[in-house]
């Protein structure tokens, strides 16, 4: 079941590839941690979101497993025009 959603997880974040997402992700010791991105390229086990940064040309990449999502250490959030959709896993 869990190899199912992990699959369901990528197959939901395939559709936004190229869009700009909100990452909110554990920082440890009670921080989290939101930057804004792109979402770059998803994998088999892993994402890449590409960060916005400050800086002129300067650019960070992070990469997340899709357990990340599902154990709710990650939170992805897509911005779209018409508003934003979060990416969880509901079970069924």
């Amino acid at each position: 079941m869990a190899k199912n959603a992990l699959l369901e997880i990528k197959r939901s974040l395939d559709a936004y590839v190229g869009r700009k997402i909100l990452l909110k992700a554990n920082g440890g010791r009670r921080k989290t941690i939101e930057r804004t991105g792109i979402l770059e390229e998803t994998y088999p086990s892993v994402f890449i979101v590409k960060l916005d940064q400050e800086q002129q040309h300067s650019f960070k990449r992070v990469s997340y497993s899709y357990a990340d999502i599902l154990t709710e250490s990650v939170e992805v959030t897509v911005c779209n025009d018409d508003g934003q959709v979060r990416i969880t896993y509901v079970p069924v």
